[in-house]
C-alpha cells in the first residue's frame, strides 16, 4: 500500500491555487478537467516531494461546503517557520495559531481547511512577536 494524496473540495479554484502555490509554495503537478462530470482536479505537492500530494477538487456547479470537524488538518514541514508565517501575514493571511514555540503554526485555506506548519528539525528559538501573538479563531 502507498499513500497517494488527500482530496479537499474548493469553492474558488483561483483563490485556492493562489493560496497553496503562491503563498505556501506548493507546485502544480497535474490538472484534469472533466466536462462530463463538470469538475476540475488539480494535484499539488511540495517542491521536490511529489510523494505527498493534495488534490483540489473544484465542482463547476456551485455547492455550499461546510467545515467538517472529522477532517483534522493537512501538515507541511517548513525550513523557517517564522519566515513563512511572516510571508503569510504580509499576504493578508491570518495565522490562527502563531508559532509561539518556534515549532508549530496553524493557518486556514480559503475554504477553511486547517493547515499545520511544522518547523523542520529542532524548533527555532522562541521570539517576538510570535511569543506574544494571540491565537485567532480555531484550527
Amino acid at each position: 500500500m502507498k499513500y497517494l494524496h488527500t482530496m479537499v473540495r474548493v469553492s474558488d479554484l483561483t483563490a485556492s491555487i493562489e493560496f497553496y502555490c503562491r503563498h505556501l509554495g506548493l507546485v502544480e503537478i497535474k490538472r484534469k478537467d472533466n466536462d462530463k462530470g463538470r469538475f476540475t482536479l488539480v494535484f499539488l505537492a511540495a517542491p521536490d516531494d511529489e510523494n505527498a500530494q493534495i488534490e483540489l477538487t473544484y465542482n463547476w456547479d456551485k455547492e455550499n461546503y461546510t467545515e467538517g470537524r472529522n477532517f483534522g488538518h493537512i501538515a507541511y514541514a517548513v525550513e523557517d517557520i517564522y519566515a513563512i508565517c511572516n510571508k503569510l501575514i504580509q499576504a493578508g493571511i491570518t495565522i490562527n495559531r502563531p508559532p509561539h514555540d518556534g515549532r508549530m503554526a496553524f493557518i486556514r485555506s480559503p475554504d477553511n481547511i486547517s493547515i499545520e506548519l511544522l518547523q523542520k528539525g529542532k524548533p527555532l528559538e522562541p521570539r517576538e512577536p510570535w511569543i506574544s501573538m494571540k491565537n485567532t479563531g480555531h484550527w
